[in-house]
């Protein structure tokens, strides 16, 4: 048994290095929403109701920085 704890106790655990998932240009498309959100004059788009939901906010910079071709990943679809 101590053998194979020997064996174990050599491996390295390898970390994988992460990949950044968003550009630094998609970063800053959220801040100005959640900036807009917090001065009050951010608005949904189907409604035009006043966003108030900090994830709301995000997902608005996130869908903008999309449209405008920064590096972000795809949305997850919804699952009805």
């Amino acid at each position: 048994m101590a053998a194979a704890r020997k064996k174990t106790a050599k491996k390295k655990a390898t970390k994988k290095k992460s990949t950044r998932k968003y550009s630094p240009a998609a970063s800053e498309f959220v801040r100005e929403e959640i900036e807009e959100m917090k001065a009050g004059k951010l608005r949904s788009g189907g409604s035009g109701k006043k966003v108030t939901s900090r994830k709301q906010a995000i997902a608005i910079g996130l869908s903008e920085a999309r449209r405008a071709g920064k590096k972000v990943p795809k949305a997850k679809k919804k699952s009805s």
